[in-house]
């Protein structure tokens, strides 16, 4: 494809952007036929007025890094989308089981969407001291707390202890939340310790599942948790694009939209 100015190229740019999370700076030097140099002028200028990003190699249309927010600030981000999430994946939960729930305001909504009939018994284990608030009055629910170092940003617990309380137990499914994911990159969150906890629940669990909104996908955490392959089953919204179901599909992960 030819461009004759470099406002086409920006432009054409910005719409491979819009369809897909990342886009390769390798393979716009061959779908622009224009050289490197080039290319990487052109992302220069759209990057100082904020409508890309750059990292490894890779251009995104959003910060590709998720930075520590305050859980009372990331709940009310894409509520109407983390709530149909949760509300899908609590039906998910078999009610004669041992779950397992990480952190993250759309775990939360899960917990809060969690209905057990009355003649069954569910035991869940949480690192999120405002999931096992969520979950106090359901009487039907047994609720374990692990211990540990409080996050005040995320009211959850993490470090040693809590991964040594994770060892002699075992669990049907884990519920996880994340800050970023990224197929070649895998599941991260923006908090180091944290993504050490979850990657020790991963372990103790038969199954996981992702629950997370579409403005994760394509961004990167600083604490990398697990590959893509090291999950079973995703629940997101509508936002996700072709090329992240593609790339999950891929990978032979069960996704389900909402």
């Amino acid at each position: 494809m030819e461009f004759e100015s470099m406002a086409q190229r920006h432009a054409y740019i910005l719409k491979l952007l819009k369809a897909e999370d990342s886009v390769k700076v390798a393979d716009l030097e061959k779908l622009l036929k224009v050289s490197l140099v080039t290319i990487r002028k052109d992302l220069k200028i759209l990057e100082q007025k904020n409508l890309l990003f750059r990292t490894h190699g890779y251009i995104t249309k959003s910060a590709p890094y998720p930075t520590d927010i305050n859980v009372n600030l990331k709940e009310d981000h894409n509520k109407e989308a983390k709530i149909r999430i949760g509300e899908a994946a609590a039906k998910l939960v078999d009610p004669k089981s041992a779950i397992l729930i990480a952190s993250g305001t759309t775990v939360l909504q899960m917990a809060r969407a969690i209905q057990i009939p009355e003649n069954q018994h569910l035991t869940v284990v949480t690192s999120a001291m405002n999931v096992a608030m969520a979950l106090r009055d359901k009487l039907n629910i047994e609720i374990i707390q692990l211990g540990g170092i409080v996050r005040h940003s995320s009211t959850s617990v993490v470090g040693p202890f809590a991964e040594k309380m994770l060892q002699d137990l075992s669990f049907s499914t884990l519920f996880l939340g994340v800050d970023g994911l990224e197929a070649a990159y895998g599941l991260s969150t923006s908090n180091m310790l944290e993504a050490k906890l979850n990657a020790e629940m991963i372990k103790v669990a038969q199954k996981t599942v992702v629950l997370t909104d579409s403005s994760k996908f394509g961004k990167r955490g600083f604490g990398r948790i697990c590959g893509l392959t090291d999950i079973d089953h995703i629940v997101t919204d509508s936002g996700i694009s072709q090329q992240s179901i593609k790339r999950i599909e891929a990978a032979g992960v069960e996704l389900t939209i909402v």
